[in-house]
């Protein structure tokens, strides 16, 4: 019987949580679904208060831990911090986890390295590979002074490698009894296969307990969804985010779990904008078809802002989010309107799939930050383990002009006056990639022969006055009034405008749209996917409000699946007043 005293979705938590209790008693591994709004890490820390009391005194005697691995740093730290660092729960991001249960198999570690196609050529004129101690302190690949250090993304081959090993994996058993996932869905595809592999449905093998949600897949390796006989799922159909007409929207575009909201009559707006009545020409070049001019597509822009501000939208960061799905029209708004016109592909920089402009937000921004505020201990963690260890006051003295010079060069200097000074400085380390890069940059070329795009985006990007990358990483960040659709998943606002348009490699949102209804009917399962997720996360995020603007041209299919989710009169064509 429901008690009258409970709102709905807290109702329909608690009907999740029976059900998750019971799992954990009973030592059954599970697949909990929280999809959004739902308090999926509410759920996750609410599974460590109740196992904690339970297994604490005996693990700590047998030295044993309840593992949980999370995706980010951040995550680590809100999960350690709210369980006050217990002695009984081992929580790190999952490269870490992996390490820490690698690091005593060095013997192992060098067979499985020995198979990396990346440390085939490095390696082939070492001798006495059996000498050489493995670390993965530096973060790069290297072989020097009697240590062999892995790569970032050696840690996973390595570590499926030695699951295959019956005493690895028995360590991995002895040690972490229970063995929680948070984000499952971004987790590494190859990683959570070889945990099916040798631990699900084996009698004696650690209780997983998997947390997120494969709609929110956004990252390329991660797996997705996890279906597996041996798997409890479990599914929490509330949403405490979000008011009726958002989630009725969402239950329409993922009716195979089925939100309730926490309170039914709070208000709520949804407005679709679309562009389908504009009659000029639209662009045609490569992921650009379909889509306004650039002009037109901010004209499109502003015109949708204003009428949601007549409608009583407040358009200060701290109430409205806008998450931009094209980048051309707006970036000159945001602050990098270089970027466009360089790269082929908007996913080099909205995606970060540049190493370059990888490593600029991802690092150097951060570190430049916290180095500009005092905070020194976050500048040496925002640069990992591309910040070799300092030993003393010379070593702390070079560090100091080195980004003294940074933030010179970040105030009034160009990409390529940041990189003749950081690749002259030494200081912080540069990626492999980014230093293959350089070097083949500075190569000459032979009579005839052509650079290679990327080499030609990035001489083109080293002309860029870094400032734009300065906004670039404020945009990924989220300290402007605009976001990355990486960026706000878990992130919550009072109201959202998401911005869809062309010029992306891996999205259509049209194409999604079209075969909402029919997946099968999809000339890609990926790509369909991928956009699907994508569109889940923007339409998820609003507390209050939700407004969507096309730029791209819809097809006729498209606006029925918009007018099935959201009613035809939410949908409005402003194509004709541009």
């Amino acid at each position: 019987m429901p008690d009258p005293a409970v709102n709905p979705a807290e109702e329909a938590a608690r009907r999740s949580w029976a059900k998750l209790e019971q799992a954990l008693d009973t030592g059954t591994s599970f697949v909990f679904e929280a999809g959004a709004g739902a308090g999926k890490t509410y759920s996750l820390l609410q599974t460590l208060d109740h196992l904690i009391p339970r297994h604490a005194r005996e693990y700590l005697r047998r030295r044993q831990q309840i593992a949980c691995i999370t995706y980010t740093r951040v995550a680590r730290d809100m999960i350690l911090t709210s369980t006050d660092r217990h002695p009984a729960v081992y929580c790190e991001t999952t490269h870490a986890f992996a390490w820490e249960l690698m690091r005593q198999f060095q013997k192992q570690i060098r067979e499985a390295v020995l198979g990396l196609d990346a440390w085939a050529e490095r390696l082939a004129e070492v001798e006495a590979l059996e000498t050489l101690s493995v670390d993965y302190e530096l973060g790069h690949r290297a072989v020097e002074d009697g240590r062999l250090s892995l790569h970032h993304d050696d840690i996973f081959p390595v570590f499926i490698k030695l699951l295959d090993n019956a005493k690895f994996r028995a360590v991995l058993t002895s040690r972490f009894p229970i063995l929680l996932v948070d984000e499952y869905q971004d987790t590494n595809a190859a990683l959570i296969a070889a945990f099916e592999r040798h631990f699900f449905g084996v009698p004696g093998a650690p209780q997983f307990g998997f947390f997120g949600d494969h709609w929110q897949k956004i990252y390329g390796d991660g797996i997705g969804t996890i279906d597996n006989t041996a798997l409890v799922r479990i599914d929490k159909g509330a949403n405490f985010r979000s008011v009726k007409p958002v989630v009725e929207g969402l239950n329409r575009i993922r009716p195979e779990l089925p939100q309730i909201e926490r309170d039914p009559d709070l208000p709520g707006m949804v407005r679709i904008f679309h562009t389908n009545g504009w009659q000029g020409q639209r662009q045609t070049r490569n992921h650009w078809q379909g889509d306004l001019p650039a002009d037109e597509a901010r004209a499109a822009f502003v015109h949708a802002r204003g009428a949601l501000e007549t409608a009583g939208w407040d358009f200060r960061p701290e109430h409205t989010k806008v998450l931009m799905l094209t980048q051309r029209a707006l970036a000159n708004e945001l602050g990098y309107g270089s970027l466009p016109g360089i790269f082929r592909y908007n996913d080099a920089f909205a995606d970060k799939s540049d190493p370059h402009i990888a490593w600029f937000v991802e690092m150097l921004e951060p570190a430049a930050l916290a180095f500009e505020a005092r905070r020194y201990g976050a500048m040496f963690e925002a640069l990992g383990r591309g910040a070799p260890p300092v030993r003393g006051a010379a070593d702390k003295l070079r560090w100091s002009r080195t980004m003294a010079r940074i933030l010179e060069v970040r105030a009034g200097g160009t990409v390529g006056d940041m990189m003749e000074h950081l690749l002259e400085a030494g200081l912080p380390e540069l990626p492999e990639n980014v230093l293959r890069a350089e070097q083949r940059l500075a190569e000459p070329l032979a009579e005839g022969e052509e650079r290679s795009r990327r080499l030609v985006e990035l001489e083109a990007l080293k002309a860029v006055p870094f400032t734009e990358i300065t906004e670039l990483a404020r945009y990924h960040a989220g300290t402007s009034p605009f976001e990355t659709k990486h960026g706000v998943k878990g992130d919550q606002f009072d109201n959202v405008l998401g911005v869809f348009g062309r010029g992306w490699n891996q999205y259509n949102f049209d194409d999604y749209l079209r075969y909402a209804r029919n997946p099968g009917g999809a000339d890609r399962a990926d790509a369909f996917e991928r956009a699907r997720n994508l569109f889940y996360v923007v339409c998820s995020r609003p507390k209050e409000r939700l407004s969507l603007l096309f730029t791209q041209k819809l097809s006729d299919e498209s606006l029925a699946t918009l007018a099935d989710f959201y009613g035809e009169n939410a949908l409005v064509d402003i194509g004709g007043q541009l």
